[in-house]
């Protein structure tokens, strides 16, 4: 009986084995096709798209318009130094020059310190304070290079051709050509060392790792805080500018007691932040002044500057008034010359017997003192006569002037 019972364990067992054998063969086939027939499709797909090209492009779902992009920034446009927002805000960027705080003295440390402290405690409007990694764009640094290194190119060929030209004729002196070959050399010099300088930035250009960081304090300022009245656009504009411009300088001043420089940002200099903050990896190979050649520029306002239009503004004022002052002033001068000249038509008879005596007085030792004596008196005497008859016409026409009137008609 026991025999029979291990002879069918042993065969169930058998039998198993063969089942568990038979399951994964077929798996291992399954699996096998599987993968060829995904091959297979895969090959009849890109035989398909090499056929039709566009069949796969996707249009997107939802349509991206410029009020859509706008609503997404959450500002409406840059203007007169200001990011004026949807819902009545207008903000001002300070933007700091950081401190090398590790480098200095426990003293110095300690009064950079309160300094901070003493900022921190005079603030009396809300402020943020933002900071900014960028990537150390060289590219332009090394335009400037290569065109000053075209300059020194240029001046180096034309010394070394005029040094050629006097060696060969032999007609310069042995001075002028030690001169004129050190100027060679020299530009020479100036040139491979301007070379090495370009290829050792580029070099450092491929290392994306060069990072700086620029920190900026935000100012803000809202349309409610302001007096309420019936104000325009551009005076609310004007009001939140005055505002801005007043706390942005008192914070600039307020930091520079713990030694950090601060200045006030302008238009192009707040959208090139504004790009950086929305383009982060563009920025570095797009920048802001390429995006707005490339026709970008209407996400601020290309107006100048608030604080130029008002010196203008203030020069046109200076300059009509100083106009209007100079047209008076020769009015007077003119009237006053007038007066001279009015006076001396007067009493010109007066004025020709002086200038008379004092020509006879003068030549008084030429022409004797008894006839120069004579000659006086007879002067005065024809004086007199004159202003006689002046007074006796002075006299007539004052009588005359009553009777002087318009004649009634008999009736």
């Amino acid at each position: 009986m026991m025999n029979n019972t291990e002879q069918l364990t042993k065969y169930l067992l058998v039998a198993l084995l063969v089942i568990v054998l038979i399951i994964l063969g077929l798996g291992m086939v399954l699996i096998v096709t599987k993968i060829k027939e995904r091959r297979y499709n895969k090959a009849i797909k890109e035989k398909e798209d090499e056929a039709n090209p566009d069949k796969d492009i996707k249009t997107p779902d939802k349509e991206y318009t410029k009020e859509s992009i706008f609503d997404f920034m959450e500002f409406v446009k840059i203007e007169d130094n200001m990011i004026i927002k949807n819902k009545g805000e207008f903000l001002m960027v300070v933007e700091c020059q950081g401190i090398n705080y590790d480098l200095m003295s426990e003293m110095e440390k300690v009064s950079v310190e309160q300094g901070f402290v003493s900022f921190l405690n005079t603030l009396r409007m809300p402020v943020q304070l933002y900071i900014q990694t960028r990537t150390v764009n060289l590219e332009r640094s090394i335009e400037n290079y290569r065109v000053k290194l075209k300059d020194i190119e240029e001046k180096y060929n034309s010394l070394k051709q005029k040094y050629e030209k006097m060696q060969a004729s032999g007609t310069g002196k042995e001075r002028e050509l030690e001169k004129l070959k050190y100027e060679v050399l020299k530009q020479k010099n100036l040139y491979d060392y301007t070379e090495d300088i370009i290829k050792n930035t580029e070099r450092t250009s491929l290392n994306k790792n060069i990072l700086t960081k620029k920190y900026y304090v935000i100012v803000s300022c809202y349309q409610s805080e302001m007096e309420a009245g019936d104000f325009g656009e551009d005076e609310i504009r004007n009001m939140a500018f005055s505002e801005l411009y007043t706390r942005a300088r008192s914070v600039i001043n307020s930091l520079f007691s713990c030694e950090v420089v601060g200045r006030i940002l302008d238009s192009e200099e707040l959208v090139d932040l504004l790009y950086t903050a929305y383009n982060r990896e563009e920025a570095d190979v797009f920048g802001t002044d390429r995006a707005i050649k490339s026709g970008y520029e209407d996400l601020y306002s290309t107006a100048p500057d608030v604080l130029e239009k008002k010196e203008k503004l203030l020069d046109k004022q200076i300059e009509e008034k100083a106009i209007k002052v100079a047209n008076e002033a020769i009015e007077k001068a003119m009237s006053e010359k007038e007066k001279e000249i009015i006076q001396k038509e007067e009493n010109i008879d007066e004025l020709v017997q002086k200038l008379a005596k004092s020509m006879i007085k003068g030549n008084e030792d030429y022409i004797g003192t008894k006839v120069a004596e004579k000659a006086i008196e007879k002067l005065e005497n024809t004086g007199k006569k004159t202003r006689k008859k002046k007074g006796e016409k002075k006299d007539e026409t004052l009588e005359e002037k009553p009777k002087r009137g318009r004649k009634t008609r008999a009736k």
